[in-house]
Order: structure tokens, then sequence, then C-alpha cells
């Protein structure tokens, strides 16, 4: 018989019972961790889930006399940590500013600026000439200096700028507001005919009664402050949209009742990224849109009404100034007639944690192509650029040859005053020198260098070009004719005893007949 006492434990799956102990170990601990995973995961999802939920915290209440975007930072920190990037100064190849330091001064505080851009190109002295932005023109920087650079320009010096121009410059949605006593139309209208200086420190007063001050762009330029709902808040725009419209059969056109979101994505941009005027006494901020958005048919809407915004130093011909007419030429391009709004490549979506933002950091689309570009165009970021930059150099080539064109036409018609020529006998090549420099600086002001639309851009310079040729043949015909002696003068040279050469010069004056 068997020992009882002498039993063999039996074998488990062919393991010893140290494996067997071992592996009940590591399938306990990875269980654990992925059940800890899973459960962190979940979590996850449920916090992004909440997030997505709520936006926005309210820290603070906003109301609609908040002016300070350090207010509204407190419910938004992530778009005002954005939006204080604007002070960035990066230069891209045909745009964008060094930061140049400067040594400030009493009237000049500030201890950078941007290069001067009649330093890069003195040949905008010239077409400027006795204008004030022959005397100061720097490149532009970004929305935290807009009011800084306005206030400091010598341009404040060189001419009496008008409290209009803080229409654009200023976060002026308040001050028009309590000017107005809730009628930002009347308080637009208020500011615009007084004085910058006067302006400006009324705009100071009422910003320092409600515990802030006067700022540049702010949140409540572009943003209700109940809804977060996209707004127009300046009165040029609200006016200018609605003359545009009415060309269409829109009557009575409202942005804020009647636009779309993906539209108001463009119009909070375009209130002042726009081509204007100030029409009459009280300095009125006009949108020239009555005839349409093309450069020359805002230039046949000047000669139509017959504005003009200096007399030429040099050649006293009745000139333009154009000024940034981004909305315009967008308006003409690929984009948006593709519905891309001026948002999606300036201030593009991006993730912040479960949340989807637009980007508050408004720069180039150069700056973040990965963003602002290959959201939509699946190539590598080095080609999309090199795409842009083929645009601009093209777009920069046309202009160096339009303003080649346009000095020719002014040294043209200097060497004809200088030959006692009067307004009246160039008054043909005076027309031409106008068409030819605003569309010119049509382009030249418009500071995508082409990019926005291209071919337009490219039609705009080539009716300049052909302009400041046309006006130089029409100077040369002037100046011949005037050094031709009148029938008259001939008389007098030649004595009675030569009648017959007398009548054969005389029919040469009058009827260039060669002499038999």
């Amino acid at each position: 018989m068997a020992d009882k006492n002498n039993v063999t434990p039996p074998q488990t799956s062919g393991l010893p019972w140290a494996k067997v102990v071992r592996l009940l170990v590591v399938t306990t601990l990875v269980s654990a961790v992925l059940a800890f995973g899973l459960t962190a995961l979940l979590m996850n999802i449920f916090e992004r889930k909440v997030e997505a939920k709520n936006p926005f915290f309210r820290v603070v209440e906003l109301t609609d006399d908040t002016a300070d975007p350090a207010v509204w930072g407190k419910n938004f920190p992530l778009q005002y940590d954005q939006y204080k990037r604007t002070t960035d100064q990066v230069r891209t190849r045909f745009g964008g500013s060094e930061a140049l330091p400067r040594t400030p001064t009493q009237a000049d505080p500030r201890s950078v600026v941007a290069q001067s851009r009649l330093e890069e190109d003195p040949r905008l002295k010239i077409m400027w000439a006795g204008y004030a932005f022959a005397r100061d023109f720097r490149e532009e920087r970004g929305h935290a200096y807009m009011l800084e650079d306005q206030l400091y320009t010598e341009r404040q010096v060189a001419a009496k700028q008008p409290g209009t121009c803080l229409h654009c410059h200023a976060s002026v949605y308040i001050p028009y507001k309590k000017a107005g006593n809730g009628d930002i139309i009347k308080g637009f209208e208020h500011f615009n005919k007084l004085p910058y200086a006067e302006a400006k420190a009324e705009m100071d007063k009422i910003m320092a009664s409600l515990g802030t001050k006067l700022h540049p762009v702010a949140c409540i330029d572009c943003h209700d402050p109940q809804t977060m709902q996209l707004r127009i808040t300046r009165p040029g725009f609200l006016e200018g949209i609605k003359n545009l419209k009415r060309r269409e059969g829109i009557e009575n056109y409202d942005p804020n009742t009647m636009a779309t979101r993906q539209e108001m994505r463009s119009f909070v941009c375009a209130q002042c990224h726009d081509e204007y005027y100030f029409k009459g006494p009280e300095k009125r901020l006009v949108y020239p849109w009555h005839k349409g958005l093309k450069a020359d048919e805002i230039l046949a809407y000047y000669d139509e009404i017959g504005f003009k915004d200096w007399v030429h130093a040099e050649t006293s011909a009745p000139v333009l100034k154009a000024q940034h007419p981004e909305f315009e030429m967008w308006n003409q391009g690929i984009h948006a007639r593709s519905g891309v709004a001026c948002a999606d490549c300036h201030m593009p979506y991006k993730r912040v944690g479960a949340q989807k933002i637009s980007d508050h950091h408004v720069r180039s689309p150069l700056l973040n192509i990965a963003n602002a570009c290959q959201t939509c165009h699946k190539f590598p970021e080095a080609e999309l650029k090199a795409r842009a930059e083929q645009i601009q150099e093209r777009t920069y080539f046309l202009r160096n040859i339009a303003m080649d064109a346009l000095v020719d036409l002014i040294k043209d018609l200097k060497e004809a005053r200088k030959l006692g020529l009067n307004d009246d006998v160039l008054s043909d090549a005076l027309v031409c020198q106008r068409r030819a420099q605003f569309l010119l600086d049509f382009v030249e002001a418009e500071n995508s260098t082409g990019f926005h639309a291209p071919q337009e851009a490219a039609r705009v310079l080539g009716l300049s070009i052909d302009y400041a040729r046309r006006g130089q043949v029409a100077v040369r015909e002037a100046m011949k004719k005037a050094s031709q002696p009148s029938a008259k003068e001939v008389s007098q040279l030649i004595d009675e005893p030569f009648p017959q050469l007398k009548w054969q010069l005389t029919s040469v004056v009058r009827n260039h007949t060669p002499l038999r």
C-alpha cells in the first residue's frame, strides 16, 4: 500500500507554485494600472466636457461701460493673454516692423519705434510732397501701439489732425456713447469736428470718470459684454456698409442684426481697415463706397464730388491719399469669394484644452502658417510661405515700376512749371497725376502687398502706370505747344517788305505746313 504521508502535491498547468504566485501578482498590478488609467481617462473626458459646456467663468460682471481689457481678461484669461502679445514686433519679408530703439523726449516718450518707410523708399516723399505723410511715415506695428503711434507721430506737428482720427486708433465706443447721451452717432459727430488734442483730452476725461484710461482697440469694441457676440461699434463703418448695400438693393442695412456670424468675423476688422476721407468742415469720417469697393470706383466717386486731400507741393495737382484699404482689396480676392473671413487667417481658431478659441494675437498669417493656412491648404509650411512671398514679390515689382513712372511724371511737371506753364495748359497731365498717384497709393497703403487679391492689385498698378505715362505725353505736348510762337508774334517779327515770307511763316504756325 502507498504511504499516505508521502503524497506529491498536484501540478497546476505544469507551473511551479512560485511562478503561479508571480503571475497572479503581475496580473493584479496590470489590472490595477489599467483600471487607474481608464479611470483617469474617463475623468479627463468628463472634465473636458464640463470645460466645453462652460467656455468661461464669470469672475467679474461685465457691463457696457467696462472698457479695460484687463477686467475682461479675468473672465477670458486665454484671449487676454494673446491680446497682450500684439506688442510683438516681428517683420515678414514685405511687412511688419522692426523694434528700433530711440531716445525718449518730453514731446515723444517712446523708447522703441518702427522703421521709417520714408528712409526705405525716398520716392514716397516725392509722391506726398506738401502732405504730412512726407514728414513721418513708419511701418505699421501691432494693435497695442495703434493709439500711441498716432499720438506721437510727427504728422501731428506737420498738420492739424482732427478728432476724427481717433475713430479707428482708440477704443471710442464708450466716449462716443457718453458724449452722445447714449447715441454713438451723435458722439461720433461731436468728436469729429474737434481738433485731435481737444478730442483726446475729452475722451481721457470721460474714461477717467470710469476709473480707467483711453485704450487702443479693446474687447468692448467688438463684443457684446453680456453675450460675447460680435458687434459693430464704429459709426463710420455702419454708415459705409449701409451705402454699399444700398447699391445692391438692400435698404437700411444694419450688420448687427442682418449679417451672418461669418460676415461679422470680417466686418469687425473692416470697422477700421478701409479707405476713407473727411467730409466737409465738420470732418465727418466717410467710407467712399457709393460706387463700389474697387480702387477706380472709389476714384470715380472722388472725381465726381471734386474731393482732394491736398495740393501737391511740386506740381499743384489736386491729389489724394489712400488709407489702408484692406477690406476693399480683400473683397476682390479668392479668399473673400470662398467665404474665408479676415479672422480665419489673422485670428485663426486654436485648441486650448477642450476649448476652441479665436487667437487674439492678431498678426500676419505668415507668422502663424500652421493655424492660419494649413487648416485649408494641405501643403508644407515652407511651400505655402514661398507661394505667398512670390505673390508679394511680383506685386512689389509692379509697384516699383508704377512708382518710377509717377516720379517721372512729377519731374516732367516740375520742368513744365519752370517754363511758366499754368494749370490750364497742364490740366490733362495734372488729372493723370492725381489718378496715377491714388491708384498706386491704394496698393502701397494696403497691407498685404497684393496677397489679398493678386490679380486686382496687378490691374490697379497697371492702370496707375498707364495714367503716369499718359500724363508724361500730355506734359510734353503742352510744352511743345507753348514753345511755338503765335501768329501775332510772327507778324511782329517780320517786316512788311517780306509779305510772302510772313504769310508762309504764319501758315507754319497755324497749320504746321512746311515752307515751300
